[in-house]
């Protein structure tokens, strides 16, 4: 009867959930050279190589495709076990992520968590990052994910952000008239920004909406109503780029950061799981396209 070892099916489901041998590694807090041992002895035990490798790319093989969904059940067995074993309470740790941050990776990183660790409770708050941040400092949430403020150095650096103008096509400003915008909150960092922006380049502006959170805001630019600024990648659907339509100022990159005051091994691997799709959402779109559609390929 052949035995499996846990840690090996594990490091292939990660390396075919997160479709990079890098990233994989990354997550499971080891290096490529581990991460390929385990995979051949995995493919050992089973008979049959469950991945084909060609000089620049790797692809799930048949079996390895077979093999894929019973892989994460018995993950998913293990740690039921595990936690049924355990008087302890269920763990449970607070994330923030920042509004402006926070875009269609968000159910990604969640479920890519609970994949990771059943057992872990994650309490999740979608705010500014200034709101988070003092959340952070005070001990209300245990990491936030939030876009770097003012002088701050502490944090570790996951991604750089790029800012662009955005409103509706007909979305008219004319010369000369203040320039409508539209916010989250007076406090808001993302606006402070803009408004400086503005200030330096001699441009008039008036806050024509005021909403609770960028959601409102991007319902607010997607109506017509207001332009704002919005990270590249998160811009509302139905808008565009309007900064040399209305010679508006360039704006500077952002870097977004990770706080976290986790101290257990376990929320701290959950994290890096967290990290690491984050991470993954944030590769240049040349990176993206360069890799092959089907779902079934992976980087080496």
């Amino acid at each position: 009867m052949t035995t499996l070892d846990i840690d090996a099916v594990k490091t292939f489901v990660t390396i075919a959930e997160l479709k990079s041998f890098t990233r994989a590694a990354e997550a499971l807090g080891t290096t490529q050279g581990a991460i390929s041992v385990k995979l051949k002895r995995l493919e050992s035990h089973v008979g049959h190589r469950l991945i084909e490798r060609t000089p620049r790319l790797v692809r799930l093989s048949a079996q390895g495709a077979a093999f894929l969904a019973p892989a994460r059940e018995l993950l998913a067995a293990h740690d039921r076990a595990i936690a049924g074993l355990s008087s302890a309470r269920l763990r449970r740790f607070s994330l923030g992520i920042a509004t402006h941050v926070g875009g269609a990776e968000v159910p990604t990183l969640l479920a890519r968590l609970h994949a990771h660790d059943p057992a872990l409770t994650i309490e999740v708050r979608l705010e500014d990052s200034r709101d988070l941040l003092e959340a952070f400092d005070r001990g209300d949430v245990d990491a936030a994910i939030i876009r770097r403020e003012d002088d701050r150095r502490d944090g570790e650096m996951l991604a750089t952000d790029h800012y662009g103008w955005f409103a509706t096509p007909d979305f008219v400003h004319r010369v000369g008239e203040p320039l409508r915008l539209a916010a989250s909150s007076p406090s808001c960092g993302v606006l402070n920004i803009a408004t400086r922006a503005l200030a330096a380049a001699g441009i008039p502006w008036t806050e024509s909406f005021l909403g609770c959170g960028s959601f409102a805001v991007g319902d607010a630019v997607a109506a017509g109503v207001a332009t704002s600024v919005f990270s590249c990648r998160l811009a509302p659907a139905g808008t565009i780029e309007v900064s040399r339509r209305f010679g508006l100022p360039s704006l500077p990159p952002s870097e977004i950061v990770l706080l976290s005051a986790l101290s257990d091994a376990k929320s701290r691997a959950a994290l890096k799981t967290i990290v690491s799709a984050f991470r993954e959402h944030h590769r240049l779109p040349a990176e993206r396209t360069a890799r092959n559609s089907s779902t079934e390929v992976l980087e080496v």
